[in-house]
């Protein structure tokens, strides 16, 4: 799977790390462990088909991108820049 970095060019995906869904839930309060924080680390969704995540290239231009993909198909739609909203 190759990436379209919008500063660098298509890149091999090896050149980037996913850090998962491009909108998460809310951090709990508190430092604490609870029941809350339990869910919030360990019980995310993981759906099959069309989602956006979050990447960062961090062995290119280190800039943090959305990329809108299938993640059943691999199937890439689109790639943005984080810094220009979505995220």
């Amino acid at each position: 799977m190759r990436l379209d970095c919008p500063l660098c060019g298509p890149r091999d995906l090896r050149e980037f790390t996913p850090r998962g869904a491009a909108v998460h839930a809310r951090r709990p309060e508190g430092e604490t462990w609870s029941e809350a924080w339990h869910h919030h680390l360990h019980l995310r969704d993981n759906p099959a088909g069309r989602s956006e995540e979050l990447w960062y290239h961090g062995s290119g231009c280190t800039a943090w991108l959305i990329v809108e993909r299938d993640t059943a198909t691999h199937e890439v739609f689109s790639v943005r820049l984080a810094a220009e909203g979505g995220a």
